[in-house]
């Protein structure tokens, strides 16, 4: 009795008859699809795990999260930089159209909190001279509602090698109080509202007034590229959302200050 032969050229799936080379033709094309790199340099099957991860309605185990993400081949320094961020701007963004309450926003952003910890843990370094460590101070002003931001920034920081103190939610005088006790090299403000920066420019302002020589001075969030000429409305050295550009910035004018 004659058998239709399971490993012929041709196959049957759905409802379409497929050869061995068109669907792995098809099978290829999904993959890449899938891996397709956006504008920003992330792959969306990365972002689009990540925002599954942090949105599940089950346990949230941070360590085994990375250890997935791992196979995505990603290394922790673009989780901090590229990842956490953009699956953080996702969340936003879903609550800015209403797709998702502030509660499970709430609850995504703290996951991805987390996972920014775990990762963070694990980076390395950047060698420096002890002896010229910059110590950079991050604020999230009083009233601000977004943390995320400042401490993927912190973490960028650290792995470059600097001393970093967070201040979150604290009055002008209390930051005041650190600016005058630690004497940072470098204050980073961390806006994702307009209230958030009206804030920020009173403290520039009184930090400015407190000091012939002050920190220098950075604007970086969410709400820093939607008002033009920030950095003359707020007093700032610069307005960036790249630690790596703080970092460079302050380590010129020391250099230019040590040689007067």
């Amino acid at each position: 009795m004659t058998q239709d032969d399971p490993f012929g050229t041709s196959r049957y799936v759905y409802g379409h008859s497929y050869d061995h080379e068109s669907l792995a033709g098809e099978v290829i094309s999904i993959l890449k699809d899938r891996q397709v790199v956006g504008p920003s340099g992330a792959r969306q099957i990365a972002i689009d795990y990540l925002v599954r991860a942090v949105l599940s309605d089950g346990s949230f185990d941070a360590a085994l999260v990375l250890e997935e993400l791992s196979t995505y081949r990603l290394t922790h320094d673009a989780l901090i930089d590229l990842y956490i961020p953009k699956a953080a701007e996702y969340l936003g963004a879903q609550w800015m159209t209403s797709d998702l309450d502030f509660a499970t926003v709430t609850v995504g952003s703290l996951r991805l909190q987390a996972l920014l910890g775990v990762a963070a843990h694990g980076l390395t370094r950047e060698s420096v001279d002890q002896s010229n460590v910059l110590h950079a101070l991050v604020i999230v002003p009083d009233g601000e509602q977004h943390f995320l931001g400042a401490s993927v920034v912190a973490a960028q920081l650290r792995r470059l090698g600097c001393d970093v103190s967070l201040s979150i939610n604290e009055a002008t005088p209390q930051i005041l109080a650190r600016v005058e006790y630690d004497q940072p090299d470098m204050i980073l403000f961390s806006c994702a509202r307009a209230a958030g920066l009206e804030t920020a420019c009173g403290t520039v302002t009184k930090i400015r007034e407190a000091s012939d020589m002050s920190p220098v001075l950075a604007i970086g969030g969410a709400y820093s590229g939607i008002t033009e000429q920030i950095t003359e409305q707020t007093g700032v050295d610069l307005v960036t959302n790249t630690a790596k550009d703080v970092v460079g910035f302050t380590t010129k004018r020391k250099k230019a200050l040590a040689r007067r």
